[in-house]
């Protein structure tokens, strides 16, 4: 990903954008442009799951990304018994092996993957199978010699191989025994299992009748950050819902990055009335970081229409808050009062993005209902002001 550097910002900021002149419907166009290329930079993680059925490919990868991909993503057949679905965000694809529910022979499967994987390697790295999952049912309590054969020969393909038991049930973060047992066995084979041997034990779907908890779900995923390539990590650190840490990480980069060039647009003073100079850097921040958090690309209209209230509203508000309140702090704040220094600028873009990180996750945590209304409300101004000033919702 190219970094634009500080003296590239600030002609950008004078050149192609009339920060000063732009009114909300040009930001929004502009918004909207930046949004669709940080959801473009991320690229696209790709998983390929195998498993027979009941043993709950839907269910695990709905727990995980938050989204039944199948039903919401575009079909299309690339072998004979695997069907590849593009989620509408972009983010995610996910190879699913329909043919162990159609009949399909592993044998057949694997031909037409041989295939696959051998023609997709002459695409971009962002386009082939980043990971596998093999699912094996804890219930059925056994792991036959076909099933080996096949993740001998994914692996053998070149697909990294995860073996994951599924539904296992726990108590008080102990898996069942016997599950343990099948996945010491499965360890026992000797098997080519990535990233480190072992079959992984899990349970997606919280059982209220046996008082069984989700389980292993963020085990499963360290392991498969272990095993993707770096291309794919930032997509998969977007489209996945478990591990909020890892979205602020990749926000406070982006807002690390933005604070660097906005300081360097500020390092020639700029008038106090020209502070819309700032603007430029600020949407393609607030634009990566909503994409980092990996709220819905298909809802970039009402996303575009939220960054532009709050940049020409909310940030302008902001602007003038901030600004005042830093030099009165910084020494000969009295005398300076008539400029944006690279500390004010700085300062002023951090806590742009440090307020629109708090509205993503909050809009992250609303159902997706709700979330379209919010994001297409008024109610992103008033939480990014809010959260600005120290007095959101914590």
């Amino acid at each position: 990903m190219t970094v634009q550097r500080p003296e590239d910002s600030a002609k950008s900021s004078s050149k192609d954008t009339s920060a000063v002149d732009l009114g909300r419907a040009e930001l929004e166009t502009l918004f909207a442009q930046r949004l669709s290329e940080a959801f473009a930079a991320l690229g696209c993680f790709n998983l390929a799951v195998f498993g027979k059925t009941g043993v709950g490919k839907s269910t695990l990868v709905n727990a995980i990304f938050g989204t039944e991909v199948a039903e919401t993503g575009l079909g299309k057949p690339v072998t004979r018994g695997l069907v590849y679905y593009r989620h509408p965000g972009g983010l995610l694809g996910l190879y699913d092996s329909e043919g162990f529910e159609t009949g399909t022979s592993g044998d057949e499967i694997l031909a037409g993957l041989r295939t696959f994987v051998s023609d997709s390697r002459a695409l971009p790295i962002d386009q082939q199978i980043h990971a596998a999952w093999y699912l094996v049912r804890w219930s059925d309590r056994r792991f036959e010699d076909r099933q080996a054969d096949f993740v001998r020969a994914l692996a053998d393909i070149g697909v990294p191989v995860m073996l994951v038991i599924t539904q296992v049930p726990s108590r008080e973060g102990v898996p069942h025994p016997e599950a343990v047992e099948l996945a010491n066995y499965i360890q026992s084979l000797g098997l080519p299992l990535r990233p480190d041997g072992r079959a992984y034990l899990t349970n997606a779907l919280a059982d209220p009748f046996t008082g069984s908890p989700v389980f292993g779900l963020q085990e499963l995923l360290d392991a498969t950050y272990l095993v993707v390539p770096e291309v794919a990590t930032a997509a998969l650190t977007a489209v996945q819902i478990l591990d909020l840490e890892r979205k602020r990480q990749a926000a406070r980069k982006i807002i690390n990055q933005s604070v660097a060039l906005a300081a360097g647009v500020g390092a020639t003073p700029i008038p106090f009335s020209d502070a819309a100079l700032l603007v430029p850097t600020q949407v393609t921040m607030i634009a990566r970081v909503t994409a980092a958090y990996g709220l819905p690309a298909d809802r970039s209209r009402a996303l575009a229409a939220a960054g532009a209230v709050v940049l020409t509203g909310g940030a302008t508000m902001a602007g003038r808050y901030i600004a005042t309140s830093l030099l009165k702090a910084i020494p000969g704040g009295q005398i300076a009062t008539s400029a944006i220094s690279a500390t004010v600028a700085g300062s002023l873009t951090r806590a742009v993005g440090e307020a629109w990180a708090r509205v993503c996750e909050y809009a992250l945590g609303l159902p997706p209902a709700e979330r379209d209304r919010f994001l297409a409300g008024s109610g992103v101004t008033e939480l990014f002001m809010s959260y600005f000033k120290g007095k959101g919702r914590r």
